[in-house]
């Protein structure tokens, strides 16, 4: 496995910044937030959704892209994926996010994904979902971009089949599915081996990050929050251990939200981690034992 940052984890670096930052702590690849910056929000402090310095705008100049590009390469590092935040039914949108990954040599993007907040039923939102991949699918082969479908929480896909659902209408060449067992810790929880296992060809990439039960209480019953990797409800080596079983061998990206480290501390802290745990989980599996209870 390889492992790579998503920019929105990153908020007070530059996009020029983050490359050297990437190759001190070791990482192999770079997932590009992507995502018009409003103006109001200019002025105030770096935030992960906020005033990130370290997002793509849309319609940044093509000699932009080629020249990030040529860094990249420099530096030895993938461009892994663009990561916006795209609407269902906005294919214009999703094909200048095409452009950008293209040009960047990013051979995935994420693409939108309904929300669900019990206003609509949940099978006209699939029905619309469904129309919506549907129309991107030969833009996609087009650019030579595979679309990535994240499972999220508040959305109709926040688990590993209800993502699998949508994906598996569609050639796993062209879709795909982000893995997110931190969203999954909100909302979506199904024993992580066999969401790997059912996803199968469609499995494309992995987010790391990690929630926690928050001090605080919500509606009198327990809050979430962000947490750091090795702390809260997933249990990261079972995760790999699972990962490994089902011969994954792509990308890891970190998107760590608890705050806790500065940001380049957050990438060297997540490499070393991910090695441990990537080197436990293979002599589990040289060993036989792979398997077992996953969260």
């Amino acid at each position: 496995m390889k492992w790579s940052v998503f920019t929105v984890a990153v908020p007070d670096l530059s996009v020029e910044q983050v490359i050297p930052a990437a190759v001190d702590a070791g990482l192999h690849g770079i997932e590009w937030r992507c995502s018009p910056s409003p103006a109001e929000a200019r002025n105030q402090p770096p935030s992960f959704w906020g005033n990130n310095l370290c997002t793509i705008e849309p319609g940044t100049a093509p000699e932009v892209l080629q020249g990030l590009r040529g860094q990249m390469r420099e530096h030895g590092l993938d461009s892994t994926a663009v990561m916006p935040y795209l609407k269902v039914g906005d294919v214009e949108a999703a094909e200048e996010v095409m452009r950008i990954a293209q040009a960047l040599g990013a051979p995935l993007m994420r693409i939108g994904v309904h929300g669900y907040n019990r206003s609509r039923p949940y099978s006209e939102l699939y029905d619309d979902q469904m129309e919506y991949v549907a129309k991107l699918v030969p833009l996609l082969k087009q650019y030579g971009i595979r679309g990535l479908i994240e499972t999220h929480h508040m959305t109709i896909a926040p688990s590993a089949s209800a993502a699998y659902r949508i994906a598996s209408s569609f050639d796993p060449e062209h879709i795909g599915v982000l893995f997110d067992p931190g969203n999954m810790v909100f909302e979506g929880y199904e024993n992580h081996r066999m969401g790997l296992e059912m996803l199968g060809p469609y499995l494309a990439h992995v987010h790391v990050k990690n929630a926690d039960v928050a001090a605080a209480r919500e509606n009198n019953g327990p809050k979430l929050e962000w947490s750091p990797l090795e702390r809260g409800f997933v249990r990261w080596q079972q995760v790999m251990e699972d990962l490994a079983a089902v011969g994954y061998d792509g990308y890891c990206g970190v998107e760590d939200f608890s705050g806790i480290h500065s940001s380049g501390e957050m990438l060297r802290s997540f490499v070393s981690l991910m090695k441990e745990l990537a080197h436990g989980a293979a002599a589990r599996q040289e060993a036989g034992s792979g398997g077992g209870n996953s969260r």
